[in-house]
This record gives structure tokens, sequence and C-alpha cells, in this order.
């Protein structure tokens, strides 16, 4: 008989997929694509999502969270699966939404791997391209459909699609959706599902706007948190306190290191985008300038190229801080300070993902110091600030204190930089600041809906 006065003990935590209790089916999938250990967020929500729970999560990009509510959607529409070439045996079942259209292809592709081996079709929709092809596809039938709010109120209005039957919806990143000013969007969407469902909810930050969002969508819902803006573990950080005029020598230097052979490139405008590639591509560098001015089809082949190791070195604005999911990217170069503090983690967050490790390195002019100071503080910990090679001259003190009074004059609004929007670091909606590859196609005009009968 067993000892009564011992307690039971915790039952040992998951150290593969199939403890998770997945289908052959996905277990085939995910081992095709060399992952064996689930990652902390996969191991918590996976569970819970197989059990039908509503989920607040908090988890950044890099933790594989993708997988963590795309591999247990796919198990529960399992036994609804069809092979029928009939549309009406695939209605759509799972709706995800993201705010970016790079996000949204990213979440389809995951979509598209894990689903290969069990009869489900999805699609996904995104704005900035012709919807006639999209609607084509949605009256075939698709059972999961990845969105972008605008596009998908787009479809709305067509007629093309129908929600009857959603059995989950997830907001990926919906801190990013709401900063881009997709709120009124999702209240939209929120009418047509029905009311009786699983959602999932995923952000980087826990903002009192999140927490009422939640409130409004969500059923008794379980909480997640993974290192809420906390960079993983395996980055190295490091700064360099530089003068504007050193930055470009100073990255041809680290350049030079050819064990980085996969490089994101952060500008906080993409004017100095297209200026730093300019320079780059002068010198022969494999490089690519990334910004919203590139039409899809371009941005599409710069990032197969880049999935690909063809590409060595992708500039960017914060369109890339979020939502492109590349492996093994080796370093990661702030050439400017972010504006705010969790833009940064984002950044940073494109290297050392699946626990890899990877270099991040953040040029600080004296404009920035303040900056950095934040992002210091919201990470608790200061990053190492390695000395500027002798041979680019003395950069500036590191003070930021100093430079906050030194450059800190209100010019109206907050003080804080004294930028036009009093202070806030990039208005809503603002494709390059903040928005970048968001959906245009709908939010940035009001339409009316009649309100839709309730689902049955």
């Amino acid at each position: 008989m067993p000892d009564s006065t011992h307690p039971a003990a915790e039952p040992a935590p998951p150290t593969s997929f199939a403890d998770l209790g997945l289908a052959p089916e996905l277990l085939r999938a995910v081992a095709e694509e060399g992952y064996t250990t689930p990652t902390p967020i996969q191991c918590q929500a996976i569970p819970l999502v197989l059990a039908g729970q509503d989920i607040m999560g908090g988890a950044q990009t890099g933790t594989g969270k993708t997988a963590a509510f795309t591999l247990p959607i796919l198990q529960r529409l399992l036994p609804l699966a069809s092979s029928s070439p009939s549309p009406a045996r695939h209605p759509v079942r799972a709706l995800i939404l993201a705010p970016t259209r790079e996000l949204a292809l990213q979440v389809h592709e995951s979509v598209k791997t894990y689903s290969k081996y069990v009869p489900l079709r999805s699609m996904c929709a995104f704005g900035g391209v012709d919807i006639k092809p999209q609607i084509e596809e949605l009256r075939k039938g698709i059972e999961i459909l990845v969105a972008t709010p605008g596009r998908l109120l787009d479809h709305v209005e067509q007629k093309s699609v129908s929600f009857a039957a959603v059995q989950a919806l997830v907001l990926d990143e919906a801190d990013r959706m709401l900063d881009m000013g997709f709120s009124d969007d999702i209240k939209t969407i929120l009418k047509y599902v029905p009311e009786k469902r699983q959602t999932i909810m995923f952000s980087a930050t826990m903002a009192p706007k999140i927490r009422k969002l939640a409130a409004a969508m969500l059923t008794e819902p379980e909480s997640i948190n993974i290192a809420i803006s906390k960079p993983a573990a395996g980055i190295v950080q490091q700064a360099y306190v530089v003068y504007d005029n050193q930055k470009n020598n100073l990255l041809k230097e680290i350049l030079k290191n050819e064990d980085y052979t996969s490089v994101i490139i952060f500008s906080s405008t993409k004017e100095k985008v297209k200026e730093l590639y300019q320079t780059f591509s002068a010198l022969n560098y494999s490089v690519k300038g990334f910004s919203s001015d590139l039409e899809q089809p371009e941005r599409e082949e710069i990032m197969r190229n880049f999935k690909a190791k063809r590409l060595r070195i992708l500039i960017g604005t914060d369109i890339l801080s979020r939502g492109i999911d590349v492996e093994g990217i080796s370093l990661v170069v702030n050439y400017d300070a972010p504006p705010d503090p969790e833009d940064y983690i984002h950044r940073i967050g494109r290297t050392a993902r699946a626990e890899r490790a990877g270099v991040a390195i953040t040029f600080i002019n004296e404009k920035d110091q303040q900056r950095f100071a934040q992002i210091e503080a919201l990470m608790g910990m200061d990053v190492e600030k390695v000395p500027i090679p002798e041979q680019f001259g003395k950069g500036p003190v590191y003070d930021p204190e100093a430079n906050k009074r030194k450059f800190d004059k209100p010019r109206g609004g907050k003080p804080g930089g004294g930028n036009k929007h009093g202070g806030k670091p990039r208005p809503k909606g603002n494709a390059e600041n903040g928005a970048g590859g968001g959906d245009k196609s709908h939010s940035r005009n009001k339409r009316h809906f009649h309100k839709p009968k309730k689902a049955e």
C-alpha cells in the first residue's frame, strides 16, 4: 500500500511534444521541422487549448507562441476535418487575427506546415493586394482563416465569408493591434462571431487597454505569462555610445565579422533605411532595404531570400520587429535606439530564437541616451557599453540624465524629446511608426455595418 504520510508527487513536466497528447499527424509534421522539445509557453498553453479553455497569454515573439495555439487548434478541429471537395464541408471554424500582413503570412505558414498531414484547409487574407483571388479561395471552403482586421471586414462587406461555424478565435499580438488603431475593427468583428466559442489572446504587454479588451472577449480565462518585457536569455546585448558621424564606420567594422551570417539592422525612419541600403549596397554587401514602400511581392521575395540565407543583411524599420519568424539570425543592430522601450525587446527578439544564441548591438547617440536608460529600466539590467575602437575617435560620455536636460526641451505637448506628437513615440495607424506593413485596406476609413443576426 502507498505511504499515506507522503503527498503524491507532482506530475513531471512535458519533455516532448508527444507528452502533450498531440495527434500522430501533428507530431509527424512537428518532427519534420526538427522540433523535439516544447518551449515553456507550449507546455503551458497546448493542454489548456486542447481542453477548450479561454487563454490570456503574455508572451513576446520568439517564445514559440504560434505553435502554442496553432497545434492544439488543429487537433480540436481534426474530428470535423473532411476530405470532401464540397465547400459546405469546409466552413471557417478557426479565425486568427494578426496586426500586420507579415505576421499574418508567418502564422499562416505555420498553419500550413503543421496541417500538411490532415485534411484541413486554410488561407491568409490581408490588405494591399487584389481582393478577388481571396474571395475565390474563400468560396472554395476553408476551416482556418488567418487575417488582418481591415481586410477581414472587407470580406464581411463583400459577403464572401461567414463566421457562423467559428469555434476558436485568436488575437495574436493584441497590443500591437490596438496600437495600430484596430480597436473598432475588433469590436465589429466580435459582433459576427458566435458568442459560444474559445478565445485565445496573446500580447507582449499587459497595459490597461489590453486587460479591458480581454475582459470583454474572454470567459474565465487561464493566464499564461512568459517573461513579458524581458529579452531571451540567449541574447548577448551590447551598446556603443557614439556620435552620429561615427555610426557608419563602426557598423562597417562590425560587419567585417563573418560569423555574423544573418543580420538585421533597424532604423526608426524609412529615409535612413534607404540611405543605409544605398551605402552598403555600393560597398557590395549582400543587403536589401525593407519598408512599407515596397509592393507586397517585393517584400515576400526579400523575405524568402533572407530566410534561405541567400541575403545576408536586411535593413528595416520596426516593420521587421514583430512577426518575422526567421531562425538563425546571428546579429541585430539598432542603428538608433527605438522610440519605445518595448520596441527594443521586439527588435532584439529577432535573434536568439528557439533557445539559440545571438548578439544585439545598439548605437546610442547623445539624444538617445535617455531612451536607452528607459530600456534598461524596463529590463531591470544594464547593457554592457563597449568601447569604440580607437581609430574612430572618442564617443560621448554615457550620462542619460545630463543629456535629458540638454535635449528635453518641450516644443508643445508633453516633454520627452519634443516631438510633434506631444512626447508620444508614435501616432496610431502610421505604417512606418509601428504599424509597419499593417492592413491598409480598411482601418483608415470608418465603415458602417448592419448588426448581424446571432449565429446559431
